[in-house]
């Protein structure tokens, strides 16, 4: 079943030089229970599109599209109905702990705080949800007490996955959670994050630029490109065998556990990613592309199926889509 959909998505910030498209025509799906993992580049309008999803952006940004929760327009919602949706219905864990917590109050309190907000509990039953929280993270509950600076990051991590969790949300949005965080300290919240989901049944949608750690943890993956969609599908699937030449490209920026060549030599991508506000003519990854084609730069690039539940926006997946062929000799 279908909880959340995202139909044609796009969001615009309006800067003093001019409009900015960060996110552009963006479609996708996220079943009851499943996980998502977006993963791009810095630029990408990922973390954007995570911000969008709770109209979590500056007032200055114009929406299009629809955002549909449970059937329910997120973009359509009056202030009383979003704020009621916000951390009950739909919560997101934050990057960077750091500035995601208050400084200047315990921690307790600040997780008590979204369940105080929506009345799901008096003072007192708070305290207690409080310990039962801290438990399930890891944390011991006299840390209750403690200032954010008294923790150490991945402490303040599991914090944010406590306040998150709080009102028993039906959907997460966890935008790069290990930010900042040591590989052993990264490889402890994303088991916890993978526990806490499968144990409540609740929908995640995970934003990293690492594919490694997407495929690990989601069902499925999208990888963004300057504001759109270039690749969807299985995340195993579009880790190990992607099709467009941008996924291939992340996916191989990692090296590989074991492979003394690709760790001391891990491939990568030349050149950065295009300017939103000047944006390459047809596909947009074409100056990067190593595998452009003559008609690259005046292709208007759509997503084209690119095997069993999977979609990619390139001219060469586009050739060998049965889809195509079909639309091009009927």
């Amino acid at each position: 079943m279908t909880f959340l959909e995202l139909d044609d998505v796009s969001v615009t910030y309006r800067i003093a030089a001019g409009e900015v498209p960060a996110v552009r025509g963006v479609s996708l799906s996220l079943d009851a229970g499943a996980a998502l993992g977006v993963a791009g580049e810095s630029g990408s309008g990922k973390s954007t599109l995570a911000m969008a999803l709770l109209r979590l952006l500056p007032r200055g940004a114009r929406l299009g599209g629809r955002i549909l929760l449970d059937g329910e327009d997120v973009l359509a919602m009056k202030w009383g109905r979003l704020r009621a949706v916000r951390w009950a219905e739909a919560s997101i864990v934050f990057q960077g702990a750091q500035h995601g917590l208050n400084p200047v109050r315990r921690i307790g309190d600040q997780i008590a705080e979204p369940l105080l907000v929506h009345g799901l509990a008096r003072p007192e039953a708070a305290r207690g949800r409080v310990a039962e929280l801290l438990e399930q993270v890891g944390l011991p509950t006299w840390r209750a007490r403690s200032y954010p600076h008294e923790l150490s990051g991945g402490q303040r991590q599991r914090v944010m996955i406590a306040m998150a969790l709080a009102c028993s949300p039906r959907l997460i949005i966890a935008d790069e959670p290990t930010t900042a965080l040591d590989v052993m300290v990264q490889a402890q919240v994303l088991t916890l994050i993978k526990q806490l989901v499968a144990e409540n049944g609740i929908s995640l949608i995970m934003i990293s630029h690492d594919l490694s750690v997407l495929a690990d943890v989601c069902d499925q993956l999208a990888v963004m490109y300057a504001g759109r969609l270039v690749e969807h599908g299985p995340a195993g699937e579009v880790f190990h065998e992607a099709r467009h030449p941008y996924s291939q490209a992340l996916a191989a920026a990692f090296p590989t556990v074991g492979d003394p060549a690709s760790r001391l030599a891990p491939r990568g991508l030349g050149g950065d990613p295009p300017d939103p506000m000047r944006l390459p003519s047809g596909c947009s990854f074409h100056p990067r592309c190593p595998v452009a084609r003559e008609e690259c730069p005046t292709l208007d690039v759509e997503l084209w199926p690119a095997g069993a539940g999977r979609r990619a926006a390139c001219v060469h997946v586009r050739e060998q889509s049965p889809a195509a062929t079909k639309g091009e000799t009927s």
